[in-house]
């Protein structure tokens, strides 16, 4: 079975194409990118991988995501760089979906139902689920003959119990407006925690393990016999940790503070909150962890106050949902920076030997985007990077569904 992934944002879309003959055995033909849709010109990147390595980048006009859709898809099938006969071979199509709130707990086959629950949800995520529900219908007009699955970064999270999904305010606001902590991300954590397992020999169905998906967005998660049980993320991808623009957890009382002080309306204090701060705002030249390690190497003070601020933040997640779980078996890594920065690693993984973990400096230099145990031989937990393939957690999913 052919597989078309799509992950549409609000002027992006990433895709991946594989072929599915089961869960466990699968090959990835394609992939690539699609940016700066609406802008006066768009940005196509395509690589062919059924012959090595091949690739392609067009500038072309991409007035919206329909358009940008039947770009990749002429990609898909073009003569020299394509890796399908006709559109027909493609079967199924798997959309990444940031919010599922309350009502997804799973991976769904799209249908009318459900594409009214993601428009309703647009509201909890405004940045993120208007721009799937652009690619569930560019998809309905291009491929007709295709079935669509959604699959929700939140579905995961929804084994979180209530006590610790709940905010302190009024009950009637919480029933009136579903706010509540959501946590994102989900498909990552799941992914790693079980490969994590099958990787350190743990038994995924009772291990107790912190996943740290650390990128430009950032989350941790503790799971307890393949459940999440709690997750740093919130209400929206805000809360939480220090990321690469988002501010992570910040007292309220800042919030309204600032809007007064500078005039700012809700919109622009959302924009500041997700685009101006973390690392970006800490730093001042750059969200990316690899313009901040290789100033902290020159000595600039600021990279290294970002640098320091975000593991640590990283550190005292890990410290809390070590109670949470009261123990942890495995500790993993993973994400951009997770798999591939040693310096924040480092910063971390030297700092967690009250969970009996003798951190190996050797390995983790050697380490950069390949699954490998952190932890010294003997070490009461295990400390490990290991890769994340959101991409073949959709593909799976869908190709279960379609089965």
């Amino acid at each position: 079975m052919i597989i078309l992934v799509l992950n549409c944002g609000s002027s992006s879309i990433k895709y991946q194409v594989l072929q599915m003959h089961s869960e466990k055995d699968y090959s990835l033909l394609a992939k690539g990118l699609v940016e700066r849709i609406g802008q006066e010109n768009g940005d196509v990147v395509h690589t062919r991988l059924t012959h090595g390595k091949e690739k392609i980048r067009v500038e072309l006009p991409i007035p919206d995501h329909t358009v940008g859709i039947k770009e990749l898809l002429k990609f898909l099938t073009d003569e020299k760089w394509g890796v399908v006969k006709s559109l027909s071979d493609i079967q199924a199509v798997g959309h990444r979906v940031a919010q599922g709130g309350k009502y997804f707990h799973e991976s769904v086959i799209i249908d009318q139902d459900v594409i009214s629950k993601i428009e309703r949800l647009s509201e909890l995520a405004p940045l993120h689920n208007p721009a799937h529900l652009l690619g569930i219908h560019a998809v309905e007009k291009l491929l007709p003959g295709a079935k669509q699955v959604a699959v929700f970064d939140t579905a995961f999270h929804q084994t979180v119990p209530d006590y610790a999904y709940m905010y302190a305010i009024p009950y009637e606001l919480y029933v009136k407006y579903d706010i509540r902590r959501y946590g994102f991300h989900g498909t990552s954590h799941q992914f790693v925690a079980k490969k994590g397992c099958e990787f350190t020999g743990l038994d995924y169905n009772t291990a107790k393990v912190i996943t740290c998906h650390l990128g430009n967005g950032a989350s941790v998660t503790a799971i307890k016999g393949g459940k999440s049980v709690d997750t740093s993320m919130g209400f929206t991808p805000l809360e939480g940790l220090v990321m690469g623009t988002r501010s992570g957890n910040i007292d309220a009382s800042v919030v309204t503070f600032l809007q007064e002080k500078e005039g700012w309306t809700p919109a622009q204090t959302n924009d500041f909150l997700n685009k101006k701060c973390g690392l970006q705002g800490l730093y001042g030249l750059s969200s990316d962890c690899r313009d901040i390690e290789n100033a902290v190497t020159e000595g600039n003070p600021r990279a290294q106050l970002a640098q320091q601020v975000f593991s640590y933040n990283v550190l005292k997640y890990i410290g809390t949902y070590t109670a949470v779980l009261n123990g942890v078996d495995l500790v993993i890594f993973t994400g951009g920076i997770g798999e591939n920065d040693g310096m924040i690693r480092e910063k971390i993984g030297k700092s967690l030997g009250f969970l009996g973990i003798e951190f190996d400096s050797e390995k983790n230099r050697n380490a950069r985007g390949t699954d490998v145990i952190l932890s010294q031989p003997g070490s009461k937990t295990i400390l490990a990077v290991i890769t994340t393939d959101e991409e073949l957690v959709i593909a799976t999913d869908t190709f279960k569904l379609m089965k």
